[in-house]
């Protein structure tokens, strides 16, 4: 202690004074605290080894925290207080120490918040590229929406009933080109036989006596079952049906025999 206080200014030998009383009474603070855990303890140590319920779960971590704060003390106690001399030097190493500290602190900060900087830059720059995006998509829907407002015209019934009156009247005219059509390609490639041409392929076989009707005509009464009866589209064979015309629209796949009777053939449904 002597050696210390020769270091010392002389103008600073009051604050010497004041550290040691300040020493002092930490002492007997620190063995006011050191009796009064070491009563705690010797009554702890009466009650004995108790299984602790829930009510008093806390007291087990008091107990381990007056255990670890006992052997804190212990071990302070054996330490001497090291009272640092106040002089100008000392105090100028402190503060450069202070500096130091205080510097890479300050350093660790800077360089925490530059990191965060670039990544808020980063976010930025897509969250900007983003924005142009979606500004782009904008710009060409409200094109869009300017053009298709400039097509839309009024609603008008009677327009529109016009219309398609218009297109039914032209689906009309084009039925009938193709069916006048489709005669006269039947009629020239499709005739109906002579009568000496059925007696020659028949020379056995008695002649038909009901009428014959053209392919065309054959054809016209199938299209217009399969369309009127959708749900019974077959059709009877009578006698004015040909025979060899009857097993080319069958061998073609156009017409088709029931199931269970012969008799009957109906037009292919091409339309379904």
């Amino acid at each position: 202690m002597s050696v210390n206080q020769q270091d010392l200014d002389p103008d600073s030998t009051t604050d010497v004074g004041d550290i040691t009383d300040t020493e002092e009474e930490l002492v007997k603070k620190c063995e006011e605290i050191w009796k009064d855990m070491e009563e705690y303890q010797n009554k702890l140590s009466l009650m004995g080894t108790k299984t602790l319920t829930d009510s008093n779960a806390q007291l087990s971590l008091l107990i381990m925290q007056v255990k670890c704060l006992t052997a804190e003390l212990r071990q302070w106690q054996k330490e001497t207080p090291e009272i640092i001399p106040l002089t100008e030097d000392v105090l100028v190493t402190l503060a450069k120490e202070e500096f130091q500290k205080l510097r890479h602190d300050l350093e660790t900060v800077l360089s925490t918040i530059q990191l965060k900087n670039e990544k808020l830059k980063e976010d930025l720059e897509r969250e900007q590229q983003w924005l142009d995006e979606q500004q782009q998509i904008m710009d060409s829907l409200n094109v869009l929406h300017n053009e298709l407002k400039n097509k839309v015209m009024p609603f008008s019934e009677s327009r529109i009933f016009n219309e398609l009156k218009t297109k039914m009247l032209n689906i009309r005219e084009y039925k009938e080109k193709l069916l006048i059509t489709l005669g006269e390609f039947l009629e020239d490639h499709f005739p109906l036989p002579d009568d000496g041409n059925v007696k020659k392929k028949k020379k056995n076989i008695q002649a038909p006596t009901a009428q014959l009707i053209t392919l065309h005509e054959m054809l016209e009464i199938l299209i217009n079952r399969l369309f009127d009866v959708p749900h019974d589209p077959y059709v009877k064979i009578s006698d004015s049906f040909w025979p060899p015309y009857i097993e080319l629209l069958l061998r073609n796949g156009i017409a088709l025999r029931h199931p269970e009777d012969p008799t009957q053939i109906r037009l292919e449904a091409f339309h379904q």
